[in-house]
């Protein structure tokens, strides 16, 4: 393994599908692997809230993320990232896996095949085509098997170099480098 590009992972990027190849790959995780752990857990509107508000390329400032379920995405901006006051509410959290976010289970894939993920690494996963494949085969497959296979895929990622005392540091936002 390459262990100084693993150290570097970051777990945001525009360019998804083409990071996982390059640094992912080298450490023995693939995209629906690292993916999986989305089935559990929240985030907040600010780290999608450029997917539901002045989306690059799809014109004006009150546009979509045109690759999310549009009914989704009204439902987020109407009720899950509204503030009190009508704007914006970028603390708000919604469900990484809604309806089953405490519970590790296939919702987060069910729900991506319906253009319902959160993230833009989530939407990543099915604009390339071996990655919805994956998608596909595990949505299609039984529970248990996906079980072992994200096992596995976790005891991998557990021997990725890990940065320990002044090497190293407990991010405030996951996916910035403090003080960067």
């Amino acid at each position: 393994m390459h262990r100084d590009k693993c150290s570097n992972i970051s777990f945001s990027s525009g360019c998804f599908v083409v990071f996982v190849r390059s640094v992912f790959l080298t450490c023995g995780i693939d995209a629906t692997d690292r993916a999986g752990a989305h089935t559990i857990g929240i985030a907040h509107c600010s780290s999608f809230a450029d997917r539901l508000y002045g989306y690059p390329g799809a014109g004006g400032n009150d546009t979509t993320d045109p690759s999310l379920d549009a009914t989704y995405a009204a439902n987020l901006r109407r009720r899950k990232c509204r503030a009190a006051s009508g704007g914006y509410a970028e603390d708000a959290v919604v469900e990484m896996d809604p309806g089953s976010h405490l519970t590790f289970d296939l919702g987060y894939y069910r729900a991506l095949l319906k253009h319902r993920g959160l993230l833009r690494s989530d939407a990543a996963l099915l604009t390339d085509a071996a990655a919805r494949a994956d998608v596909e085969g595990v949505v299609g497959g039984p529970e248990e098997v996906y079980f072992q296979v994200f096992a596995r895929s976790m005891a991998r990622l557990a021997t990725v170099q890990v940065k320990t005392g002044a090497e190293g540091e407990i991010r405030r936002n996951c996916a910035v480098v403090n003080g960067g």
